[in-house]
Formats: structure tokens, sequence, C-alpha cells
């Protein structure tokens, strides 16, 4: 049986004035992705205004091949801007510099009341550890203390944190809020390490 908690009470949004920050994290096929697709809008419908930042452990390629954004890049721009009536993007190269860590990224953000992050697993801030039983994969959580709650689709009894049902979206939405940490000290704590 899975043990239900609620955080019904939980305040953010425009009035709180305060970038927040929560990651899901978990093991490639845990459904990190859908979940964040699944809460995306509730965490709207609730008047949080949200992005997301997203890891990928392998080269991925925004554009496409034959796009005139496609040769700027390829001809040496180390940023494109691409922009129309709907959106903009920028694409920067880094060439050879070094992978951007988390807190550089957070700082490309516009203001949010809330930032998801999917991925970087092992960076010390707070995560809900998305975790499906048929993976086969160890927990996180006993080696990760900044893992505040699990989202499973199996009871797990011997956790040492609170364990929601991985399709009760509404309850991880409370959790998500709940232990969502302001983005300062968040930057300022992973800066000092």
């Amino acid at each position: 049986m899975l043990r239900r908690i609620c955080y019904k009470d939980v305040m953010i949004g425009p009035t709180t004035g305060s970038m927040r920050i929560i990651g899901l994290a978990g093991w490639s096929g845990s459904g990190k992705t859908t979940l964040v697709a699944k809460v995306l809008p509730r965490l709207i419908a609730r008047g949080c205004r949200v992005s997301t930042i997203k890891h990928a452990h392998h080269g991925f390629d925004l554009d496409q091949p034959g796009k005139d954004s496609f040769m700027h890049r390829v001809a040496g721009a180390t940023e494109v801007v691409i922009s129309s009536a709907k959106r903009f993007a920028i694409l920067h190269e880094l060439r050879d510099e070094a992978e951007w860590d988390l807190p550089d990224l957070l700082s490309k953000l516009a203001p949010v009341d809330l930032v998801l992050v999917e991925g970087f697993k092992r960076d010390a801030f707070p995560k809900l550890e998305i975790h499906r039983a048929a993976n086969g994969k160890p927990l996180l959580q006993p080696d990760d203390p900044h893992i505040v709650a699990i989202a499973c689709d199996t009871a797990l009894p011997e956790a040492k944190v609170p364990v929601v049902d991985l399709n009760d979206v509404e309850l991880i939405v409370d959790v998500l809020l709940k232990h969502a940490a302001p983005l300062q000290s968040v930057v300022a704590a992973m800066q000092r390490a």
C-alpha cells in the first residue's frame, strides 16, 4: 500500500515573488518526461509560471540540416537566435568549452514561479525520484540525500522518504510544490560546494 500524503496548503505563484526549483530524477525509462508532461498543465492551472531544464547525456540537435539557422551554426556562429511571431530559441554552440553546469543554465532563464529540472540527478537540489519496478534498477534515494519523495508504481516499505503513487498526478504536483526550494539558495549552495 502506498502512503498518501497531502500538501493542499502550499502557496507558490506570483504572490511569492521568488523562483523555486525542484527536480525529477530517475533512471532512463522511468517515465520522467511523461510525468513532466502531465504535471505541467496542472501546475499552470494552479497559477504557476513554469520553465523546464532537461539534461541530455548525448549530443542533440534542435536544428535541421539545410535550414538557414543550421547553416549559420555549422559555419561557426557561437550563438544563433531563431525568431518568429510565436517563439524564439537561442542555440549556443559550446565547441571546445566545457558543458555548462546547472547554475549556469538556470541563470539564462527568465523569471518564473517554478523551474522543473529533468536529469542532473547527481546535483545537490531537491528532487522527486521517479521509480518503476519493471526497470529493475535500484532506488537513487538511499544514496542521494536530496531526494525528498519517491513517485513509484509499487509499494516501497523500505523507503526513508514519502512514497506517492506514480499515477496520482495531483498528489505529485502537491509534493513538487511543497518541496521546491528557493532558486537563489540552491544556486548559492551549489556554488559553495
